[in-house]
């Protein structure tokens, strides 16, 4: 019988790591076909002004780069890297910061510094140059970054899926969902901060679930603590909004799962080389401690279209305003739920959690992460993060998000079925969001007849559900420890 038993395991774990690498190929594809050969906005203007900076010059002054200092379509010196049918990028990137008499990229560094790695190998190894082919410098740079970091958070939430106990047709369904019914497959197109902060946090699920030879109660490993905190320390790098708030909740995690000293201890080690190294490069730079866009000062340039009126990081709303504004982040035009429609049922769902779970710790840090990064942003904006597709600073938010999903269709199948309908739904505004790319200037066609339709079905179906036999009922969970 235990031959036979083991015989079965060893079928589904190869059935598991076949279908694991059939998403990496899709996931892959995406990432591949979908990268454009140009920067479409301010925004990865100035990220690939500062790459370009860093290995053709050795500095991080952007003044001579082609996205700040934009060459003309006469083929002289191979054209310039935006689209030439939009004004708005003919003068080059206005997501800068003027500094000692130069311009700097107001982005975070060490993500920039990351990817003038890659730069450089492919220049050593193909003889890639960003001034003389600036087509294939924005391609190989968008790959390099937002589309590994997608197949990375596919992969990661595919793995999550498993290490939480799910049947392996529910790991293709939560999978294939977050990789097609969200916003994730826009980002993925061009060079942005935030599906790089998108596959850390799914990465960071994924390493705090404990493996099948280990309990919730039994602590996480100290090789593990490194590699969590690791993390968590780069997550900081990227985006000094939501970064600090995640290195704030994973602690919050491993100190749950074991309060020592130590553990603390692992964790931070790891975390702090990534700290140091962004505010010293930032010192360096600025000669201040705090992230180069927050000065007015450094935004005081001749033609900037920032200031302290508009700036994010200041208080910009009466009370009344402030609560509209907050609600039209998730729910308006912009809004992140309507453009994720299957983060709906987690929402939904919410009062259902149970203490008794073992994923509960996360469940509520996980909450505690989404609802704090909502809150920062609706209290120190005002511009709906600039020209995006939905609420740009909320992308890493999915990774949560389908780990709460994932776990409320592990103990209730019944809800198998909403979130099929949702998913639904949300699979033509992604394929309409993946056409027009993270930077959309205007709506998405048929943005409100979907989202009614998309609310009109769940309901229809949930009352079914609750009339028939469709119960969405707790039921006993796969046990991660076969």
């Amino acid at each position: 019988m235990r031959t036979i038993v083991e015989a079965q395991l060893f079928a589904t774990n190869r059935r598991s790591r076949q279908v694991g690498v059939g998403i990496l190929m899709a996931a892959s594809v995406v990432a591949i076909v979908g990268a454009h050969s140009f920067a479409g906005s301010w925004n990865d203007g100035s990220r690939l002004a500062t790459v370009e900076s860093l290995i053709d010059r050795h500095t991080w002054v952007i003044d001579r780069s082609i996205f700040v200092d934009v060459p003309t379509s006469d083929g002289s010196r191979g054209g310039s890297p935006y689209p030439t049918d939009d004004a708005n990028l003919r003068m080059g990137t206005s997501d800068k910061v003027y500094i000692n008499g130069h311009f700097y990229s107001d982005k975070p560094p060490v993500p920039a510094l990351l990817l003038a790695a890659w730069y450089q190998v492919l220049q050593s190894t193909t003889g890639l140059r960003a001034k003389e082919t600036p087509d294939r410098f924005c391609y190989w740079m968008t790959v390099g970054s937002s589309g590994v970091a997608f197949v990375a958070a596919v992969a990661s939430i595919f793995a999550l899926c498993a290490r939480l106990g799910l049947s392996l047709p529910l790991q293709v369904l939560v999978t294939a969902s977050f990789g097609l019914s969200t916003v994730a497959p826009a980002y993925s197109r061009h060079v942005n901060q935030h599906i790089l902060l998108l596959a850390v946090v799914a990465a960071l699920l994924l390493y705090l679930q404990p493996r099948a030879e280990e309990s919730h109660g039994s602590g996480i490993p100290a090789s593990r603590l490194f590699a969590i905190g690791a993390l968590a320390g780069l997550g900081y790098t990227i985006d000094l909004g939501a970064g600090p708030i995640l290195v704030v909740c994973t602690l919050g995690i491993v100190l749950y799962r074991r309060a020592r000293v130590s553990t603390a201890a692992y964790f931070l080690s790891a975390v702090a080389p990534w700290v140091v190294l962004h505010h010293a490069v930032i010192y360096s730079i600025g000669g201040t401690w705090q992230p180069l866009n927050a000065s007015p000062e450094s935004l005081a340039w001749a033609g900037s279209p920032f200031d302290r009126s508009n700036m994010t990081g200041v208080w910009h709303h009466s009370r009344e305003h402030v609560i509209v504004y907050a609600a039209a982040l998730l729910f308006g035009k912009r809004g992140f739920l309507g453009h994720n429609l299957p983060l709906l049922l987690a929402v939904a769902t919410a009062s259902s959690w149970r203490r008794e779970d073992d994923e509960y710790p996360e469940i509520v840090f996980a909450g505690l992460f989404c609802l704090t990064i909502w809150l920062l942003y609706a209290a120190l904006s005002s511009n709906y993060s600039g020209v995006a597709l939905s609420i740009r600073w909320f992308v890493p938010m999915l990774a949560p998000g389908y780990f709460v999903l994932a776990v409320l269709l592990r103990n209730r199948p019944g809800y198998c079925i909403d979130f099929l309908v949702l998913s639904g739904f949300g699979a033509i505004i992604g394929l309409l969001g993946w056409y027009y790319g993270p930077w959309a200037k205007h709506i998405l066609p048929l943005y409100w007849p979907l989202q009614a339709g998309a609310l009109i079905s769940w309901a229809t179906c949930s009352r079914l559900r609750r009339a028939s036999r469709w119960p969405a009922v707790r039921t006993s969970r796969v046990s991660r420890h076969q």
